[in-house]
């Protein structure tokens, strides 16, 4: 049960969270554009959607586009869009004027998800559901997995049912994992981690449930074979493309930082100096590789006493061991986020991850300086506006925020684990 001064310091955050929310709006209404760290570039509102949605009415999906995402995301998008919409020659802002169903789709599902994690908090505390369920509809996450109109918004709300407690059947759950896994590759961490508790029957039915769903989209497509996504995906993780280390905006991890400091495609080294980028080039990935560690460890303890382990944290060290291990989008932690905030506001180590879930989603950034104006076309103003961005408290705090939480709760294990084992020893 969350303690009086828990539960307090948690409204207060949320608080913190709704107000932060109502100035990015009034920032927009005044100025055009959401302000930092929602996307760099105020005229690609809703396209991580509209993109893959125009490919999805093209054959060139895995050789033309070299997509990494299984059939079942095309499949999706093809039954959620006007198909008339998409003969143009390339996505842009007239599709996303035309296809109002594919909009409609994308703020229906963030509702969706809404719902189904607020429905899931009252029913893991009552207490806290309303802060925490705030601190996810208005955080940063979330927000930015709608301004993108990533399908990240459709993944969440399956692994919510496959995770939460909403569905009780088995069956049910392994089909919305599936999905989930059929949409995100990087989930599948969350099946492995099943593994941890020793659940063998539930990773096998919901591995089966996995490469059922793939089949039936790569058949209702047409187009996805498994070499054709395995050489994307190598070939997508081996490519240096400058537009990769804007990802700093509003990074889930350091990598895009890392990958400023050590590449070659923006002259970094006249802001910094070549002391902060050798420096850095050696802390930042420390700092990765042990949480990795850290993490790892926790996952050792919950297999050595998986009673101890409540199964909403298991999975959640598998999902941030993958999601730390890969810069996948700013979205991303909206998964963790969601196993963290079902923990309970006792001991130690789990209030100060809780806190940090609030801290992480807080929709803005302190702005240190400003580094650059430039004038953008505002899709959702519908002109050309002045931007101005600038270098942010949050483009270093936020990943080591993404990192701290999993590590902390990995201690947490640990540390159980351990008391068990020696009360154990003892009895002996």
């Amino acid at each position: 049960m969350t303690r009086p001064r828990g539960l307090m310091a948690e409204w207060c955050l949320a608080g913190i969270i709704v107000l932060m929310a109502l100035r990015a709006a009034l920032f927009f209404a005044m100025k055009g554009y959401l302000p930092e760290p929602f996307f760099y570039e105020s005229s690609d509102t809703w396209m991580d959607w509209f993109n893959t949605a125009w490919w999805a009415h093209d054959r060139g999906i895995y050789d033309s586009w070299a997509s990494i995402y299984p059939p079942v995301s095309f499949v999706i998008l093809r039954l959620m869009g006007l198909s008339h919409c998409y003969v143009t020659p390339a996505a842009g802002p007239e599709v996303r004027l035309c296809d109002w169903l594919g909009v409609v789709a994308i703020h229906a599902f963030y509702v969706l998800d809404v719902v189904l994690v607020s429905l899931s908090f009252v029913k893991v505390d009552r207490r806290t559901a309303v802060p925490r369920s705030l601190c996810f509809a208005l955080g940063m996450p979330l927000l930015f997995g709608l301004d993108r109109g990533n399908l990240i918004l459709v993944a969440l709300a399956c692994v919510v049912l496959a995770f939460g407690p909403l569905v009780h059947r088995a069956r049910l759950r392994w089909l919305a994992l599936a999905v989930a896994i059929n949409l995100k590759v990087y989930i599948v961490a969350a099946l492995a981690a099943q593994l941890l508790r020793r659940r063998w029957r539930w990773t096998e039915g919901a591995a089966i449930a996995t490469v059922a769903v793939y089949l039936a989209s790569y058949a209702a497509l047409g187009l996805g074979t498994p070499g054709e996504i395995i050489r994307n995906i190598r070939e997508f993780a081996s490519a240096d493309s400058p537009a990769g280390v804007l990802d700093v905006w509003y990074p889930a991890t350091y990598l895009p930082l890392t990958k400023l400091l050590t590449g070659t495609s923006f002259p970094i080294i006249v802001l910094l100096g070549s002391r902060v980028m050798d420096w850095g080039a050696i802390i930042l990935p420390a700092i990765l590789h042990t949480a990795q560690a850290t993490i790892l460890l926790g996952a050792v303890a919950a297999w050595l006493r998986p009673h101890l382990v409540p199964p909403y944290r298991a999975t959640m060290l598998g999902l941030s061991f993958a999601l730390i291990s890969s810069e996948a989008g700013g979205y991303t932690p909206c998964l963790m986020l969601f196993f963290v905030l079902m923990e309970r506001w006792e001991g130690r180590l789990r209030p100060i991850a809780i806190i940090l879930c609030y801290v992480l989603s807080i929709p803005g950034d302190l702005v240190l300086s400003n580094v650059l104006s430039m004038a953008q076309e505002s899709f959702l103003a519908g002109h050309t506006v002045l931007v101005d961005r600038g270098i942010g408290l949050g483009m270093f705090l936020r990943p080591l925020g993404t990192l701290l939480i999993p590590s902390l709760l990995a201690v947490q294990t640990m540390a159980a684990a351990w008391r068990d084992w020696r009360d154990e020893t003892a009895r002996a």
